[in-house]
């Protein structure tokens, strides 16, 4: 008996409706996304099982590594540019359009202001090197406010509603943080947040 060959078909299957989809969840995904700024050192914040979320916007982040030094900034490039014009007014010093162009690329502030024209002038690359060993001083001026306080006060002209928000490394001494706190109350402000990690496990205990 003679077998029976089954004709053989190809599949087609179409791909469109997927690629379709493919797209819109790309183009979601990049819409809603919160890119994060990047940090001029890097810091490892302690643990905690605390859930309050920070604001995403008008926020001062101040960032204090484990020797100490303490660097500040906001995301809103506009409110950073205010404050660079507060503070070079106050201080007297005269940037050029291409300083004033890396001040806007840079993440954070941590130039003394003694420094600042001279770290704004290096290549972005020897900035990123440059600012790891710098940080804003904390010593008062004459008496008065230190270089830290000058900027959070610019900050607060710049945008009167900014928050403010502390990330310490969880090797940061307990001095630098007390000290670093001591100049807010010293200031009056009394109302900030700590950044920390998530403690998931000691979260579900």
């Amino acid at each position: 008996m003679a077998k029976i060959k089954i004709q053989k078909k190809d599949i087609w299957i179409d791909m469109t409706p997927m690629s379709d989809v493919m797209t819109l969840l790309l183009c979601f995904f990049m819409l809603t996304s919160t890119f994060l700024t990047p940090e001029p050192v890097q810091v490892t914040a302690p643990n905690s099982v605390s859930e309050v979320k920070i604001p995403e916007q008008d926020v001062l982040n101040i960032l204090v590594t484990p020797e100490g030094r303490i660097f500040c900034g906001t995301e809103n490039k506009n409110n950073m540019q205010a404050m660079l014009e507060t503070m070079t007014d106050k201080f007297g010093i005269q940037l050029n359009a291409n300083q004033i162009k890396h001040f806007r690329e840079d993440a954070m502030v941590g130039a003394p202001m003694a420094q600042l024209g001279n770290y704004l002038n290096l290549d972005t690359e020897k900035m990123g090197e440059a600012i790891q060993k710098l940080g804003l001083p904390l010593d008062s001026i004459n008496g008065g406010k230190s270089e830290f306080q000058e900027w959070v006060t610019a900050a607060r002209e710049a945008n009167p509603d900014i928050k403010l928000a502390i990330k310490c490394d969880s090797k940061t001494p307990y001095a630098s943080i007390k000290k670093l706190m001591s100049e807010l109350q010293d200031m009056s402000e009394n109302r900030f947040q700590l950044i920390t990690n998530l403690d998931v496990k000691r979260l579900n205990d």
